[in-house]
């Protein structure tokens, strides 16, 4: 029996890796959401909580939350309004229903933008996929809010929402 030389068993594990990876990028396919990538919407959205993908929500609702930041969820956020109009824009551009978001049509389903939720724990899919988390589980110490997707998403920080 002949074994394969060098140059092809590094091929064909340069290949393999290649599919490991690939599949992992596909493996959330409709929980999967690209993290966010500004530096500045980062460190301002994420001092407090996950920056959220901006998939996650139509651009409306991220315009009218970046217009009430003084009231974000009972929490003054506001910032400086050039900071703001930065983060505002790239929230937009990279909303769920901009073009090209190609991870956020199963979440926004059915949703209409003009009158979609600003939490994401209030979108119908988000509301489907967790029903069956007991109301303790939310109240557990590590856990405290349904917008605390790190407590049971270790890769939400990537964009991995698959449990």
């Amino acid at each position: 029996m002949k074994f394969p030389t060098r140059p092809v068993t590094l091929g064909l594990l340069a290949l393999a890796f290649s599919a490991l990876v690939f599949s992992r990028a596909q493996a959330g396919g409709g929980h999967y959401y690209p993290p966010v990538a500004d530096p500045v919407v980062k460190e301002e959205c994420g001092s407090c909580h996950l920056a959220f993908p901006a998939s996650m929500l139509p651009a409306s609702s991220w315009k009218r939350m970046m217009g009430e930041l003084d009231n974000h969820f009972g929490d003054n956020a506001a910032v400086d309004p050039a900071v703001a109009k930065k983060i505002t824009a790239y929230l937009v551009a990279n909303a769920g229903d901009a073009a090209g978001q190609r991870y956020s049509a199963k979440l926004l389903r059915g949703v209409d933008p003009a009158t979609a939720p600003q939490r994401i724990t209030a979108l119908p899919k988000w509301v489907r996929e967790h029903r069956e988390v007991p109301d303790w589980e939310w109240r557990h110490k590590d856990v405290r809010s349904k917008a605390n997707c790190t407590a049971c998403h270790a890769d939400a920080e990537l964009g991995y929402y698959e449990d």
